[in-house]
């Protein structure tokens, strides 16, 4: 016991060693929160609290979900295939596929990813004549996600106008395209699930006494429908333990709700609220620089991050007088810091927005520096892996027409759109799938459309009894596509990743416990083969949730599920030796020695689109408490005066997060300027910003061009009012550079713009 106690400091030791009741764990950043984690499951474990399979955790990631459970292993002699330790999504997809029945799914239903989600949206518009312009796709995707996140079906939502009732209305026809298709959306699993369990007393009531202890992994990023699957899992008698921190709440734009956190802290009467508070990452600068800066949100549970590693080196500024000349200063301090021994891999540059990265990208081509732009696509998202991907779908469920449509003509087998739409009317007369409704097209359409039915059913044929690594080869194969990519000029990478498939699928076998020669195509289990069958109220079954999930899946089947949810995974993965490039989103649950954060300007970082939203100054706020956590020894921030940002030149105010660090950690390396931000009044922020100060600013308060003085207030009929900070230029030459708010800085010509002053 004291061996896995041993090295815990006393607040991770406190929370490890809590009582069966709700407790809320306000992890910050570096403090340890997946060893606090995983040694509570083994401490529960070893104390006889509970057995393996009464735990349930869960992560936002399937590399957190694989590290829990590599870490467990390491900590006790414990079989963790079958412990329910995973994603959200995951473990719904585990639930379901157990109780598919009750669910109302077929038993071979297939996961769409994001992308086939979009394709089939795409389709459903097009089935129905709809204007995709004024019902764009991926905006129909993002109502349809929305709304499940927010658990309502269509009839739940409220259709305010007509475009919002056409949006409801399209939502409705997309669900009974799933259902008809036999396939489920990432959303849709969390819903469905919801749902199964709400309405299923027997059911809810057996895994309610099942798992009485919960853990949840980043807590802050659960969103509604999360939150309130997890009060049903739950019930009244579980003991939850929720480790999260409000401090790194930013994925509101995925829905997540920063509020649950002290939702479940009132809901679940949390008597032990417990704070890692001691960082084992940061340097002392950066951690004060991080608390002072997140201290000025108003809605936050509060802690304080500190370090026994010393303060370290001072946060370093660096302010640019162009992006181009921010990228240069950037390469410069990497060079340095590969020179002093730093690891390329090692160095973050982190942005705010994408379009951000053109111009360091450039200079570091340019400098012959090994770079990589972390979260770019991943292997199950790969164009052929898709295809390859698609035949199996095919070949374990028909009726998936989104499979059915990527492949039918790819290798190009004379397939072309008047075949497809015949095909279409025919499924759509007869409320069939696609490959159904193959027999009722004729002529040479019919003819084409044979052959290749002709062709996936041999191929389920031929591989009816071989292992699924076997049967994988066999289709990159004999579908055409390792000689359509043969005959391709930049083809080989394509034929090497279709050859990784067959590895991966050998991998996934050994992993999961199917057994290498079991067949692939070989049907799933019954529940009876599963595990002996729980009998509940009303005759229900419930499969022996100790029996891990191949035993309801066929090989096939389950490495289907898991490329989709592989697809879908928000983490990237590591490396190799070269600077890392990234959002500061995506940089997230990372650390390296030294980051780069660029581009703290007003508008940029906090974004322009913040001021508009309740709450979201405070979300840049932890984006940027976020950015700064990430790094471990050294932490550069750095601004510019002009930036090419969408085809513009923008002239920028620094960041007003500058004024929210202590000056005591910062390190100016450029001369500093004073700019602010303006808000509501634009003279009114002018005099309480400058007031009597001496910066270069203020000493040009004299300077005039056209009647025109710096600090004046002006107003103008496209944006606003404005306060004028600089003028160039003399006579019919002269500009000025006006900051008209929440349009940002102009550089207008004082001889053609139509200026009013406003009165002091």
């Amino acid at each position: 016991m004291q061996n896995l106690l041993h090295n815990l400091n006393p607040e991770q030791l406190a929370a490890v060693t809590l009582p069966a009741q709700p407790a809320l764990i306000l992890a910050g950043a570096g403090s340890g929160k997946t060893r606090v984690l995983t040694t509570r499951i083994a401490w529960l474990i070893q104390t006889g609290q509970v057995s393996p399979a009464g735990i349930l955790a869960v992560t936002f990631t399937n590399k957190a979900a694989k590290e829990m459970m590599t870490r467990l292993s390491a900590m006790m002699p414990i079989n963790t295939r079958g412990m329910w330790i995973g994603t959200f999504h995951g473990l719904c997809n585990r639930l379901l596929r157990a109780h598919y029945r009750d669910a109302a799914l077929p038993q071979a239903f297939q996961i769409l990813d994001t992308q086939d989600q979009l394709s089939m949206i795409k389709r459903l518009l097009k089935a129905n004549n709809i204007d995709d312009e004024k019902y764009p796709p991926r905006n129909l995707m993002y109502f349809i996600n929305g709304a499940k996140d927010n658990g309502l079906r269509a009839h739940d939502v409220e259709a305010f106008d007509d475009y919002n009732r056409k949006m409801v209305e399209l939502y409705a026809l997309y669900d009974q395209q799933c259902q008809r298709e036999g396939v489920v959306d990432f959303a849709e699993l969390l819903l469905r699930t919801y749902e199964l369990l709400l309405r299923n007393q027997p059911l809810r009531e057996h895994y309610q006494a099942r798992f009485r202890h919960i853990l949840v992994d980043e807590f802050q990023d659960t969103n509604n429908l999360q939150y309130n699957w997890l009060k049903l899992m739950a019930g009244t008698q579980g003991a939850v333990f929720a480790v999260g921190d409000d401090d790194q709440s930013i994925y509101a734009f995925r829905g997540a709700n920063v509020g649950n956190m002290s939702a479940f802290e009132r809901e679940f009467k949390v008597e032990n609220l417990i704070k890692l508070e001691q960082n084992y990452r940061s340097h002392g600068h950066i951690l004060d620089t991080a608390n002072t800066l997140i201290a000025n949100n108003t809605k936050r549970l509060g802690k304080n991050l500190h370090t026994d590693a010393g303060h370290g080196e001072p946060v370093r500024i660096y302010e640019a007088t162009s992006d181009l000349q921010e990228a240069q200063w950037i390469i410069e301090e990497a060079k340095s810091l590969i020179a002093e021994g730093s690891a390329r891999n090692e160095i973050a540059i982190l942005y705010r927005s994408n379009a951000q990265s053109r111009v360091i990208e450039h200079a570091l081509f340019s400098a012959n520096i090994p770079y990589r732009v972390y979260g770019g696509q991943r292997f199950f998202e790969r164009a052929e892996i898709k295809h390859a991907i698609a035949y199996l779908q095919l070949m374990d469920n028909p009726h998936n027409d989104s499979a059915f449509l990527r492949v039918v003509n790819f290798p190009t087998r004379g397939i072309g759109a008047r075949s497809l739409e015949q095909l279409q009317d025919a499924a759509k007369q007869y409320g069939i799938s696609l490959y159904a409704a193959v027999p009722y097209v004729t002529g040479k359409a019919g003819t084409s459309l044979g052959a290749f039915i002709k062709l996936v059913e041999g191929m389920r044929f031929e591989t009816l009894q071989l292992p699924l690594k076997e049967m994988v080869d066999v289709v990159i194969n004999s579908s055409g596509l390792i000689a359509h990519y043969q005959n391709e000029k930049e083809g080989a990478d394509r034929i090497e990743n279709l050859e990784q498939l067959v590895s991966a699928a050998s991998l996934f076998v050994s992993e999961e416990g199917f057994g290498h020669d079991a067949p692939a195509g070989l049907g799933p289990q019954s529940e009876a083969s599963a595990g002996t069958p729980l009998v509940v109220g009303d005759g229900i079954e419930i499969i022996d949730a100790d029996v891990p999930l191949v035993t309801v899946m066929s090989p096939l089947s389950a490495f289907l599920s898991h490329a989709s949810l592989e697809a879908g995974d928000n983490q990237a993965q590591a490396g190799q030796d070269a600077l890392q490039l990234m959002t500061v989103h995506s940089a997230k649950g990372l650390e390296f020695d030294a980051v780069f954060i660029t581009g703290l300007e007003e508008g940029l970082f906090p974004h322009e689109n913040s001021q508009k939203e309740e709450g979201g100054v405070e979300e840049e706020r932890r984006l940027m408490y976020v950015a700064i956590t990430r790094a471990r020894r050294r932490l550069y921030i750095s601004f510019s005066q002009t930036r090419m940002l969408h085809g513009q030149t923008r002239y920028n105010m620094k960041s007003r997060f500058f004024d929210e660090m202590p000056e005591s950690s910062l390190k100016w390396l450029s001369p500093k300027v004073q700019q602010h931000h303006w808000f509501a009044s634009p003279k009114a922020e002018w005099d309480n910003a400058f007031g009597e100060s001496t910066n270069k600013i203020a000493q040009n308060m004299g300077k005039q061009a056209m009647g025109w003085r710096i600090g004046e207030s002006v107003a103008h009929a496209k944006f606003g009012e404005g306060v004028i900070v600089n003028i160039e230029g003399s006579g019919s030459s002269a500009r000025a550079h006006i900051n008209f708010g929440r349009h940002g800085m102009k550089l207008l010509d004082l001889s053609i713009a139509k200026l009013d002053k406003l009165s002091a």
